[in-house]
Formats: structure tokens, sequence, C-alpha cells
């Protein structure tokens, strides 16, 4: 079936996403909330996309389903109560644990029901389950933002369905017959290259849309637990469940070494200044940094006024490129993934959003070269971004600036390396 949104050869996750939300909104194929953007979209005709489920064989058969708190998906939440199935909804970003469990009233009307099956309910008739939590989950439904034909899928970028997953594999809550459902917009359905899908990215085995269930008879392999050089230290403090896991992933002798930091370490027995945890940045003894700004772990750019870090910036202009023309209400996150996406992340990255632009710094001349060709012909929301040598440009501190290092930059919020 010929594809409603054509994806280019070339194209990045980001690519393929800004192609699918610009196009449902463009359209107005949405419902609240609106725009689209950086969002699962709630299109629709998602209430009959959702009712197909309970004609899959695999719904009949199964006695505990995952849903996640996608607005979209409240339809197969709503089937599943229905269908008086155990319902798990993951928590929102896992800030509380791994799963709520739905408990509707009992004898619940279908109103009561309809309302279990909003945020509302997650939150009004739910409690939550730990990793000791004897469970067997043979269906989970997804959001998405695209997937294919082959069952390929591109989430909104966050990773927070492919880390529930790996989670649910390495409790023993899932495994290789659990079935894993999208429910999607038909134009959402496109075609995904299989070299954008990584080994942590959930696939899935069949989709829903207002008009089709499509079986993918998809062939790669789902994540078989968590996959922990993905991951670095902030991630984890940010997602305690995660920290409990990785304790007993230790315990039991797997191993849980995370993504290690590029940063260079202090020679064994050498004493850490509080202030510069990153001895790879710091400056001379005798020497006073010329240009110092907080260092934030925040997706927004926000200065960290409570206790940032301080680092100097890098003082070679050659190994520096200019980012102009970055549209308003970018977020800094958001810029750093799309960096990421087009394998041009920096050691540091100097966010002057309010001013449109930002300061990228790599190791040197060579390095910033590479860099400067992945990123010609970047546009965002249908902005095109200008990446120039930094030459002629200043980099330094100023007070609506914030420099990330190259730890900040890929944990803008918990999430897998995309």
């Amino acid at each position: 079936m010929e594809h409603t949104i054509v994806i280019h050869a070339g194209a990045t996750k980001w690519d393929i996403r800004q192609r699918v939300w610009d196009y449902i909104e463009e359209k107005n194929l949405a419902n609240f909330p609106r725009p689209v953007h950086h969002r699962i979209p709630n299109f629709k005709g998602a209430e009959g996309a959702c009712n197909k489920i309970v004609r899959l064989d695999v719904f009949s058969k199964t006695s505990e389903v995952k849903v996640d708190p996608d607005k979209p998906l409240e339809g197969a939440r709503l089937a599943s109560l229905q269908a008086r199935k155990v319902l798990l909804v993951p928590t929102p970003r896992l800030r509380t644990g791994l799963f709520n469990k739905i408990v509707p009233p009992q004898n619940s009307t279908n109103e009561e029901l309809r309302v279990c099956s909003t945020s509302r309910g997650v939150k009004d008739f739910s409690i939550p389950l730990g990793l000791d939590a004897n469970i067997q989950v043979d269906l989970v439904v997804v959001g998405s933002v695209a997937v294919s034909q082959e069952g390929y899928r591109i989430g909104k970028g966050e990773g927070f369905a492919d880390l529930e997953y790996g989670m649910m594999a390495a409790m023993g809550a899932v495994n290789e017959s659990t079935v894993v459902v999208t429910i999607v917009h038909d134009c959402q359905v496109v075609n995904i290259p299989e070299g954008l899908i990584e080994s942590h990215d959930l696939t899935v085995d069949y989709i829903l849309t207002p008009t089709r269930i499509i079986k993918t008879e998809c062939r790669h392999p789902k994540p078989q637990g968590i996959m922990w050089a993905k991951l670095d230290a902030e991630t984890l403090e940010k997602i305690p469940i995660l920290r409990k896991l990785r304790v007993l992933e230790q315990e039991a002798g797997r191993a849980v070494t995370l993504k290690s930091s590029p940063v260079e370490a202090l020679p064994a027995g050498q004493a850490t200044d509080p202030r510069r945890p990153h001895p790879g940045l710091r400056p001379d003894a005798n020497q006073k940094p010329k240009h110092v700004c907080f260092a934030s772990a925040g997706d927004g750019g926000e200065r960290d006024e409570g206790g940032g870090v301080e680092h100097e910036f890098p003082k070679s202009p050659a190994g520096t490129l200019y980012l102009g023309g970055i549209p308003a209400g970018l977020r800094v996150g958001e810029l750093k993934r799309l960096l990421r996406e087009r394998h041009a992340t920096p050691h540091k990255l100097t966010w002057q959003g309010p001013r449109g632009s930002a300061f990228l710094h790599y190791s040197d001349g060579p390095a910033a070269g590479r860099a400067l060709a992945a990123l010609q012909g970047l546009s965002v929301d249908g902005h095109t971004l200008r990446a120039e040598r930094a030459r002629g440009r200043r980099g330094g501190h100023r007070a609506d600036q914030t420099t990330l290092d190259n730890e900040n930059i890929g944990v803008g919020r918990a999430r897998y390396t995309l």
C-alpha cells in the first residue's frame, strides 16, 4: 500500500518525527492536545482504532495487559477494563515505580470504567506494583509517532517505551511470546529504514489504525533486558526503580556497567575540586577561567542557580561551530537529541536559546569539520538552522546562556541514547 507521507532516503528518526507531526497538523488530523509536535499524536479516529484490539486473538487469551498512558490509547485501556483484564499502566516518567495497576470500583458502570481509563483514573484508581510483583504480560500496547509495516517503531524520542519493555524483560514480566501492538492514524504508517532501528528499540507485532489491522511479521528481536551501557548515572538518579533493578542484576552477577564518560579521569590519589568534578575540563591551578557559566542537566536551558557546576569553555575556535536560526520554543533537550541523530554530538554545548543560537564545541578542527558537514540542511519545525565556523563570533558568558558539558549533553531527560 502506498504511504501517505513520503520519507526520503537518508532521513533520520528526527526527520521522520517532524514529517509526521507537520502532516498531522497541516491536515488537522488530531484532537486535543495540540500542537502534536513532541507528543504521541491524539489522532482523530483513535477510539475506533483502539476498539480493534478486541479482534486480536491474543487479546481474548490474555489476562494481563500493559497499555501506555498516552491520550490516544484511552480506548485500549477502556476495552481492557471492559473485558475484565488486569490493566497495567506505566507510572509517568517512571518517577515513582514501574507500573500502576488500575483497580476500578466494585461493580463499576461503563462510565466509571471510562473514567478509570483516563489520566485521572490512573491517578485515582490504581495501586503501585514493584519489581517483586508476580505479573506476566502477554499483550503490550504502546503509542508511536511513526511505524512501518515491517514493525519498526519511532516514538517521540524519550525512550520510555523501550526502557519500560527492557525493565519488564529483566523482571520476567514479558518473554518471546509477548505481543506488542501500536495504535496510530493511517498516515503514521510510513517507510522506516531498517538501519535506523537499534538494539534497544522496541518493535511491534500489530498495527491498529482506523481502517486496518496490520500484522507486521517483524523479525527484529525485542529488548531482552536493560542495556545498561546505554544509560548513565544521571538517568539512574532520576529513576529510583531503575537503581533498584540494577542492584538486583548486579547481585545476580550480570553486567551492569553504565555508559562511560568521555572525560579524562584524574590520576589515582589526586584530589578533586568539588566545584569541578570533570578534571579534563579544569584549568591550571594558578589560572582563573576566562569564560565560565553554569552547567545544567535540564531540557529548558535554565541556569542552575541552586548548585550549578562551573566549567571552562574550550579555547580552540577551530573546534567550535556556531548554530543559528534556532526557532523560538525549541528546548535544549530537543537540540541535543537532534545533534545525536546527526552524529554531531559536541563535547560541550553553549546554549543561547533566547538569541536563537548555540555554540557547539568539539575536540579539534577536524572533528568540527565533520560535524559541520553533518549539520548542513538541518531544519526543525520548518526552520532551517545555519551551521558555520565560529571564528569571529563570541561564545563567551552571557546572562541568557547555559553551557552543557559532554556528560550533560546526553541526559536532558531519562532516556536511552537514540
